[in-house]
């Protein structure tokens, strides 16, 4: 089972506006994806949209799929929110999945990090003045922005975490935060693989089926699931 949270910046798209993501994923690995309808932001936030996850992930639990058979992925907000949840599952005693995919995770929703200056004016999607910054004070109110649950990238991971595998593209802004969320979790002694990919934009694997570079990065996450899924 593989559970996918979708991106929108915490504020847009739905379960099935992001099928451009789970279905070519779904095909890739052989996996039955189910993909969150959870409620976006400002209708809810951080603290609401995370519990929805877990009870998902209880739900699952109760219908009789074991954690060690469910993987997680997202891919921007997708991805912040994958790996707050899951923190948060480990913080309540809850277990956690046995592996988590992170596809240009917005792991920190403040704006640090050097991509978020030095290419800014490079990346073709992401812009955090007038968009990204007011979607993250619609998602968690100021004060809450470096909790971990909302921004992962400050969590203690030395308490454990599953196996990830981090994709990115050079040209996005939400580099940084992929470099940063790699070295916490390598620094942890988490098993983590940190996958680049040379000018590529902002959650690549989705907007092109048939990039080279996106089908590569399609595989390798059917064989990282693979090895930690063991199907």
């Amino acid at each position: 089972m593989l559970i996918y949270l979708h991106g929108g910046a915490y504020v847009l798209f739905s379960a099935a506006s992001t099928l451009t993501s789970s279905v070519p994923v779904a095909d890739v690995t052989g996996l039955r994806v189910v993909s969150v309808d959870y409620t976006v932001a400002p209708f809810a936030k951080w603290d609401k949209i995370t519990d929805q996850i877990i009870q998902v992930i209880k739900e699952l639990i109760k219908e009789g799929y074991e954690l060690e058979n469910i993987a997680i992925y997202g891919d921007s907000a997708g991805g912040g929110l994958t790996a707050g949840t899951v923190l948060k599952m480990r913080d309540q005693g809850l277990s956690m999945p046995a592996a988590v995919v992170l596809w240009s995770c917005w792991s920190d929703i403040t704006e640090t990090g050097d991509t978020y200056e030095t290419i800014k004016d490079r990346d073709p999607i992401l812009v955090y003045d007038n968009f990204l910054a007011n979607a993250a004070n619609a998602y968690a109110d100021p004060a809450d922005h470096k909790n971990p649950y909302v921004s992962p990238v400050y969590g203690d991971y030395n308490k454990g975490f599953p196996p990830t595998l981090i994709q990115v593209g050079t040209t996005e802004i939400f580099f940084s935060n992929s470099v940063r969320h790699y070295q916490i979790l390598d620094q942890a002694k988490i098993p983590v693989k940190f996958d680049p990919y040379e000018g590529m934009w902002h959650v690549f694997q989705t907007l092109n089926w048939e990039l080279p570079e996106s089908e590569l990065a399609r595989q390798k996450m059917a064989v990282f699931l693979a090895e930690h899924l063991k199907y």
